[in-house]
């Protein structure tokens, strides 16, 4: 069974604004064993939208629109789908009533133009939203031929046939979360009897390119697998999605469980976590197993460092701080490198990214002490050092280690990639190494 995913808005046609959530429903709608076919975005144009909607309903067995239920002019979804489905909107006294008791809520009067929140497709059911103003709008519509054989759709059992349902949801994420969940969901689960269970598993990889990694699985990336492996790049790190089919849950997790097992058996330390794990998490959730501080010191990744492991909680207890020595009198006189160090073999060097780390453990007590030194961009440093080349530094208790890399793209792509190099150093030391004994 197929799906489409309509989002509505302006502002997403013209990149103003990301659209999350039509990656979000796709998730969703696979859990629920259908298949999200089309995505489809569409600006805020009431001929446009029927155009969409009329098309989407002869190739779908499900059609899902979120955005466009506001109040305002531009949100015209409601009058797309009374337009699409040949009926008047009427009012839907409830959902008036909850809309006006919102804003009681609130202590505001109600804007008379809310109303139009409540008018609804006549023949149409209301979606409750608890979080906002917007009910969203459960409907059946008939599936125009399309030129091609369709068998009917379990979604539309006890209407005639052939039907397609569409589901209109507010574009608010956290409306249209919680609306899913409790309303949506639930009731699509009761119409699909028999249907397949859908689970996925993500695994993520630092070290080793999109096709060498493929290369070391063999053909479990081939078409027509179950579990089906997927494998995406993104800034550096690769994604292995497993999606396994099965009659029930507990099938879909053994499925996904042993092709897990191999997939960790064949890249060893290259995965680095599941889920939604970065490399910050994995490294926060290493150094509390191991019980070590560490302190960061950063010159061509800026901050990103301290940034990215700032943003996991309770990181205070294991990060004591971090200094941005981006200047290089600041690497000496502030961080005190030396400076004929720094003079002999320049700010970008293996020597330097070293000092950097060994001096930073010293100054904030730290069993270990990640340093950045590089260049980002866009022109070669004043050594000639080409854009991308990036040393990095960690300090230990009883020695310092440096790595050199080299990443290709632009000022932020390069400092991003610079940065998660080396917190996955840091990761492959503390897998490798016992624990160094917690300072007085």
């Amino acid at each position: 069974m197929r799906a489409e995913i309509i989002a509505i808005g302006t502002e997403l046609v013209h990149g103003q604004k990301l659209d999350t959530n039509s990656a979000w429903l796709s998730r969703r709608v696979q859990e629920l064993g259908l298949e999200p076919t089309w995505h489809t975005t569409i600006p805020d144009d009431l001929e446009v939208m029927i155009a969409a909607l009329d098309l989407a309903r002869q190739r779908a067995d499900l059609v899902i629109v979120t955005g466009g239920l506001g109040p305002t002019l531009d949100d015209l979804t409601r009058e797309a789908l009374a337009r699409l489905a040949g009926v008047e909107l009427v009012l839907h006294e409830p959902s008036l009533r909850r809309i006006e008791e919102l804003f009681a809520r609130r202590g505001r009067p109600m804007p008379e133009r809310n109303r139009i929140q409540a008018m609804i497709p006549r023949g149409a059911e209301v979606i409750v939203n608890e979080l906002g103003t917007a009910p969203g709008i459960w409907m059946s519509v008939p599936r125009q031929p399309c030129g091609c054989p369709r068998d009917d759709s379990p979604l539309s059992l006890g209407l005639a046939k052939p039907r397609t349902l569409v589901i209109a949801l507010p574009g608010v994420p956290s409306e249209l979360f919680a609306m899913w969940e409790k309303e949506v969901r639930p009731r699509l689960q009761k119409q699909l009897p028999g249907r397949v269970v859908v689970r996925e598993q993500l695994l993520h990889c630092f070290g080793l390119g999109e096709s060498a990694i493929e290369a070391k699985l063999g053909d479990l990336t081939r078409r027509g697998r179950n579990p089906e492996v997927g494998i995406t790049a993104s800034d550096a790190v690769i994604t292995l999605r497993l999606v396994a089919r099965a009659a029930t849950e507990a099938e879909a997790l053994a499925l996904l469980q042993a092709d897990e097992a191999y997939i960790r058996q064949q890249l060893g330390e290259l995965v680095y976590g599941a889920g939604q794990e970065e490399l910050q998490h994995v490294v926060a959730s290493l150094l509390a197993t191991t019980g070590q501080t560490l302190a960061t010191a950063e010159s061509v990744t800026g901050g990103l460092l301290a940034s990215r492991l700032t943003q996991v909680p309770g990181i205070s207890k294991w990060y004591r701080g971090g200094l941005v020595a981006y200047q290089t009198p600041v690497k000496a006189d502030v961080l005190g490198v030396d400076k004929e160090l720094l003079d002999r073999f320049g700010a970008v060097s293996a020597a330097v990214a070293s000092a950097m780390a060994e001096r930073t453990r010293q100054l904030f007590a730290a069993d270990l002490a990640l340093s950045t030194t590089g260049v980002a961009g866009p022109d070669p440093d004043e050594r000639g050092n080409p854009v991308g080349l990036v040393y990095i530094g960690l300090a230990y208790p009883g020695g310092v280690h440096t790595c050199e890399v080299r990443w290709f793209g632009n000022r932020l792509e390069i400092q991003s990639r610079a940065a998660k190099s080396a917190l996955n150093e840091l990761r492959l030391h503390l897998l490798r190494r016992q624990p160094a004994p917690l300072r007085a």
